[in-house]
């Protein structure tokens, strides 16, 4: 069965509908509402089912929303990149977002952008899964320490105090 047919819902059903479905049946087969242990176990299988069930059709129902499409990971990676080069870091982001796959490069892209947004936190998990899915790339690798360094030294109370000045007086969110 697909995520729709578990909440029974048809293909086409929007995120509202999908929500409402997933609540009632979760309602239905909490394994609280059972005392006999083989009942409880059942009820919480079902809701694992319905769990998942839900994000994936959630996935599916957001990606049919008006105006949002996704497009080849090459070219979502390309687009990031220029916009990435004009300083644009959220329009490369969202850019970035459309990607139908994520591979080694989009995750290192990633954590580009958010090292030049100064979120060293992020930058450095999207470092490390490129690291993860191409092991051998000295790059990505730099990139990685870099992000983990400036994690560090960002943690320190002057850098803190600079950091939320500069965000004040520079703000870097471009469109």
């Amino acid at each position: 069965m697909n995520a729709f047919e578990v909440l029974g819902l048809s293909v086409d059903a929007d995120q509202q509908q999908v929500h409402q479905a997933y609540r009632t049946r979760v309602k239905a087969c909490h394994p609280d509402q059972f005392v006999d242990r083989e009942e409880q176990k059942k009820a919480q299988e079902e809701l694992i089912r319905l769990n998942l069930a839900y994000e994936e059709a959630l996935k599916l129902s957001a990606g049919r929303q008006v105006g949002y499409h996704t497009v080849p990971g090459e070219q979502a990676k390309a687009i990031a990149r220029k916009l990435l080069e004009q300083g644009r870091y959220e329009s490369a982001l969202l850019q970035l977002g459309r990607a139908e796959t994520k591979d080694d490069e989009w995750y290192y892209i990633q954590g580009q952008l958010m090292m030049d947004m100064h979120q060293f936190v992020s930058a450095h998990q999207s470092f490390r899964e490129a690291v993860r899915l191409a092991p051998d790339n000295n790059e990505y690798r730099r990139g990685a320490l870099e992000a983990a360094l400036a994690v560090k030294k960002h943690q320190k109370l002057p850098y803190r105090v600079m950091d939320w000045a500069d965000g004040i007086l520079h703000p870097r969110k471009k469109m």
